[in-house]
């Protein structure tokens, strides 16, 4: 009599459980069942469901979304086809084949030959996160001369957590971000392996650089950044089972085309890679998009992606992720003029840039608070906090947006009638901005307000179009501004 091979969760339960070292009887009593039973649930005879087997897989240590995606992926979509003689590091998985039965061990093996790469990327990881242990300590100069000298360094797995740690960086210093992604670069580069593989690695880490050249406002040399990762990802796609993420890569893409305004582009990079993420990048990828569309001025839509992002965000409990999604929110209400819902959110966001500790953290926040109190008719608070945001942007070389809170400052000059202040402003703004490197475009705009400014012509409607200009103008420096 024919037998039917067990269902997808079955099967996944036998597999993992067994990679986890744990035997039926074990795992029987740890859950309080009987052993029959779980043998049956591992069979197909009794219906595993869900549930039950998220409970199972928790028992064994195991993340039950990440230990089930990889072993579901293969179940849908790969065939099961005869194995190749077994090797040295198959031997392990030749037992679990028999252990599982001959009817199912075609599958067994080629599922546990996946998990066994998943396997040894995560051992991989976890050395790496312990190198950087290590080199956190050092500066950058030590840093660099480790990583070409001393081989354990040249690891793409450290590549990786390099990138990891240049994302977490920008929120603070585009300089150290940069410092971080280059590093990572050369360590792809000095990795060993196959040379398509090594491809895929730098292909990686070259959107890393390109994210860090984009927060410190070198488009162009982002751009070509992102050229290189695309001619190198792709080369190297053939040699990567799945192990680095797509995902991040089409993301940090996206936020460039975000600000160059290549909406469309941006759009799509987003949307693609939320079809291919493998679940770690969801909640990057929503702030994203809720960006791109606060960006096109649909503040509403934007609020509905963070609110989509929300429970990914609040259930990993990342207080940087945390913060990016109610600081967002909160910006997207000021944009619609609820400044009641923003007076709520601030205690918890000031409680959480407290946390994350970030000096630019904190000078967006206290720009929040400004476009709060602006809002709130505070003239005085709103006008001293922009004062000292534009300082802080000056400082740090930010000059799009320096000269946006400039901007902000300037029309609570004019609501309040305060034209001689405007004028000082204007000629501040001339000068140092043009020492920045805005662009030509960007620069001439800022002269007609200089202009009107010293006049005494100058409207709040006028600067109120600048400001929208200058939130486009950054990435696209052909974009004109039309003065009438």
């Amino acid at each position: 009599m024919e037998r039917k091979i067990p269902p997808p969760l079955s099967l996944a339960l036998a597999i993992l459980r067994t990679r986890q070292g744990w035997a039926q009887k074990e795992l029987a009593a740890a859950a309080g069942i009987p052993a029959n039973l779980l043998s049956d649930y591992e069979r197909g005879r009794k219906t595993l469901t869900r549930e039950r087997l998220d409970f199972l897989l928790t028992l064994m240590g195991l993340q039950p979304s990440r230990a089930l995606r990889a072993a579901m992926r293969f179940l849908e979509d790969e065939e099961i086809r005869e194995p190749d003689p077994p090797s040295p590091e198959s031997r392990d998985i030749e037992g679990v084949a028999a252990e599982s039965g001959r009817l199912i061990s075609d599958a067994t093996r080629s599922l546990m030959t996946l998990l066994t790469s998943r396997g040894q990327a995560l051992e991989a990881r976890r050395q790496a996160r312990d190198l950087w242990e290590g080199l956190k300590r050092k500066d950058a100069a030590k840093r660099r001369l480790l990583v070409e000298k001393v081989a354990k360094y040249q690891n793409w797995a450290l590549s990786e957590l390099l990138c990891e740690e240049s994302i977490k960086a920008a929120g603070d210093s585009a300089d150290r971000a940069l410092d971080l992604a280059n590093l990572a670069l050369r360590v792809a580069e000095l990795a060993p392996g196959e040379e398509a593989w090594r491809q895929r690695v730098q292909g990686y880490a070259w959107a890393h650089v390109g994210n860090a050249r984009r927060v410190k406002g070198d488009l162009p040399s982002a751009d070509e950044a992102f050229g290189r990762s695309q001619r190198l990802w792709s080369a190297g796609a053939w040699a990567d089972a799945g192990v680095l993420n797509e995902a991040r890569v089409l993301g940090l893409e996206a936020s460039l085309r975000r600000v160059q305004t290549r909406f469309a582009e941006a759009r799509d990079l987003l949307d693609r890679a939320l079809a291919v993420d493998q679940g770690d990048e969801a909640k990057f990828l929503l702030l994203n998009k809720a960006k791109l569309l606060e960006e096109i001025d649909d503040f509403v839509g934007a609020i509905a992606a963070l609110q989509r992002a929300a429970p990914i965000v609040e259930s990993e409990g990342g207080t940087r992720f945390l913060l990016l999604l109610r600081h967002n929110l909160a910006l997207c209400l000021c944009a619609l003029e609820r400044y009641g819902e923003v007076e709520a959110l601030l205690p918890g966001i000031e409680t959480l840039a407290a946390k994350v500790g970030n000096d630019l953290d904190k000078l967006r926040l206290h720009w929040l608070k400004g476009r709060l109190w602006a809002g709130l008719g505070w003239r005085d608070k709103a006008a001293q906090a922009f004062f000292s945001v534009r300082d802080g942007l000056i400082s740090r070389k930010i000059p799009y947006d320096a000269a946006l809170v400039s901007l902000e400052l300037a029309a609570v000059y004019l609501e309040a009638g305060r034209l001689e202040e405007v004028k000082n402003l204007a000629r501040q703004m001339a000068s140092v901005f043009r020492l920045q490197g805005i662009h030509r475009e960007a620069l001439a705009a800022l002269m007609i307000f200089r202009d009107a400014a010293e006049r005494k012509t100058v409207t709040l409607e006028l600067a109120r179009r600048l400001i929208r200009y200058l939130r486009h103008a950054e990435g696209n420096p052909g974009l004109k501004f039309e003065a009438r």
